[in-house]
């Protein structure tokens, strides 16, 4: 009895040690994600002037890439500066006075290209890209190159996500980046829309890959749709009972007595399935802009007051904030789909043009039957390089707009006093949009200038200043030690073959790791308990893949109590989770462990 009594003491403490949060400032969020910014970069500068480790490999990324995260949101949250400028000093260091690792001799201009030392980077060495070309990843099978940058931040992402979900609970973590009560600004309040973000630009993957996607009858979709999200409304309902049934410490006001951030990311792709008929009338930026303006709009006529006001008397008004927040998530699920439309593919023009053809075949006399041998033999004639900085320059004209809408909408004090997560207002929206936009660009503007090659750029005529489609042939990269790989996706001599060059520099092999199993990464430290372990085993058979569970930040919480550990004993215990989760992540790199 005793025994229980301190438990519900420690749980009524530790609620309130999560809540009441007013949060940070926008610039403080921004230095704090600027230190990943400049680790990325000294792991670019160090990986293009020293050969790729073979014993400590992941150890080296682990270093490079995660702990200056760890660090950022404890030791140095209170001043990422001084964490970036001691990364900066050693990357240009390295960046000016160190020679790159390999060297060639570019034959003049018109001759044949031989290897550079950027276009050899873009023949990766084995060791360095072994798992990366094991199986393609979503984005690979839309027959474009793989754009490093999408990795990276969505590893970053992730990143930030399981360590800020631990950390939260120790004191070293200040209270400033925990989420916010009703109205601030704070980290782990953007990693939610990020989150969701991440989320839309990987769902304009099934539109690009084929143009009747979205003609494609509502209900058909919806039962596909709900198929694909069954795992993970299972695990939300998974979830409530394991939370209710141990006890643990949860924020009532953050979705509501039963809802999670699992249930949130099931119905979202399911509520966007509905708009579908709009999309090849209208930008979908606009249209999330369009969603995000009437449910601030219904948040004004009243939802605002219901949110915050409204007593939990039943099951719809237990879990308010969940049911409230759903239109202004999925605003910010179109936004990111707008933004996949424009990375994904080679150009990020294609899908505009894809969409204009689409109305043109329909608008016209002609028989829907050739549709489908147009639409395949178009992407199929389509060389395969990118134009990274068009679709940079785009990406930053969509980051100008955002943060304008963001400033505006800040200035007339739209949405209420201030950005708040819990009613995903518009400043909310307009914020998340804003940032993920612009963490994008800086990732791969950091591609372009480390990892630069002749068919990452458009080219255009010298006289008539049209651009010029380049066909590169199998002869623009002649190398010594092998030949420019295929695509997994695409055997050699097949009529979708695509023409060779240069293959980019896929991202580092840990983010890249963390990327391809991003939703098990999550899993196996969102889950409060050990009980959660048969849904694991479940899972293991259901998809016929040996791999082990780590319910990680359940476990810490419950057989420690974190809110009174010492920094010391807190670095430790979240140096060592972060390491766990990042072996995991590393052990299942040659794989997809769940595709949903």
């Amino acid at each position: 009895m005793v025994f229980a009594s301190h438990q519900d003491d420690y749980k009524t403490s530790k609620e309130s040690f999560v809540s009441g949060m007013t949060g940070s400032t926008i610039s403080h969020v921004n230095m704090i994600s600027l230190v990943g910014f400049v680790s990325l970069a000294l792991h670019s500068a160090i990986r293009l002037r020293f050969p790729p480790p073979k014993l400590f490999h992941f150890l080296s990324e682990w270093l490079v890439l995660v702990l200056p995260l760890l660090l950022s949101i404890t030791i140095f949250a209170e001043r990422p500066g001084t964490l970036s400028a001691a990364l900066f000093l050693p990357t240009a260091f390295l960046y000016f006075f160190f020679p790159l690792y390999e060297s060639g001799t570019p034959l003049p201009s018109g001759g044949v290209v031989l290897e550079s030392p950027t276009s050899d980077r873009r023949n990766p060495s084995p060791q360095s890209d072994k798992y990366s070309q094991q199986k393609a990843s979503p984005a690979e099978e839309l027959g474009a190159t793989h754009l490093s940058a999408l990795s990276t931040y969505r590893a970053h992402m992730m990143l930030m996500t399981i360590l800020a979900i631990l950390a939260v609970d120790f004191p070293i973590f200040p209270r400033a980046l925990a989420k916010c009560e009703t109205y601030g600004v704070s980290l782990m309040d953007m990693g939610v829309g990020t989150f969701v973000f991440s989320q839309g630009i990987v769902s304009a993957i099934p539109l690009i890959k084929n143009p009747k996607y979205l003609r494609v009858s509502p209900v058909r979709e919806v039962a596909s749709v709900l198929r694909k999200c069954a795992p993970i409304l299972a695990l939300g309902l998974v979830r409530v009972i394991l939370v209710k049934g141990t006890q643990y410490p949860e924020h009532v006001t953050e979705y509501g007595v039963h809802w999670n951030f699992f249930l949130t990311l099931a119905l979202i792709p399911v509520l966007r399935v509905f708009l579908h008929p709009l999309i090849p009338n209208m930008p979908i930026s606009l249209l999330g802009l369009l969603v995000a303006l009437v449910h601030q709009l219904s948040l004004s006529a009243g939802f605002m007051s219901y949110v915050l006001n409204a007593p939990r008397q039943t099951l719809i008004s237990a879990n308010k904030e969940g049911l409230v927040s759903l239109p202004g998530y999925l605003a910010i699920h179109l936004l990111g789909l707008s933004t996949g439309t424009l990375v994904l593919p080679h150009s990020p023009s294609y899908f505009r043009r894809q969409q204009v053809a689409s109305r043109r075949r329909r608008d016209s006399n002609d028989g829907t039957r050739s549709d489908p041998a147009i639409i395949t033999q178009k992407r199929v004639s389509t060389p395969v390089h990118r134009e990274n900085d068009k679709t940079a320059t785009e990406l930053f004209s969509y980051a100008v707009i955002y943060w304008t809408l963001f400033g505006v909408s800040r200035y007339f004090n739209i949405g209420g006093p201030g950005v708040s997560r819990r009613l995903v207002n518009l400043p909310y929206i307009a914020w998340v949009a804003a940032f993920n936009t612009t963490i994008l660009l800086s990732y791969l503007l950091l591609d372009l200038a480390f990892f630069p090659t002749p068919l990452a750029k458009s080219t255009y005529s010298p006289v008539s200043g049209l651009k010029v489609v380049r066909q590169p042939s199998s002869r623009s990269v002649v190398s010594p030690t092998r030949a420019v790989p295929f695509p997994p996706s695409v055997p050699p001599g097949s009529p979708t073959t695509p023409t060779q060059g240069p293959c980019p520099m896929p991202p580092p092999v840990l983010l890249d790791a963390i990327n391809r199993n991003s939703l098990v990464v999550f899993l196996i430290v969102r889950f409060p308990s050990p009980p959660f372990l048969f849904v694991y085993v479940y899972l293991m058979i259901w998809r016929g893949t040996a791999w082990q569970a780590n319910v990680a930040t359940g476990a810490v919480n419950l057989w420690m109590q974190t809110m009174y550990a010492s920094d010391g004993l807190a670095m430790g215990v979240l140096a060592a989770y972060a390491f766990g989760v990042c072996a995991f992540a590393w052990a299942m790199r040659g794989q997809r462990v769940l595709k949903l």
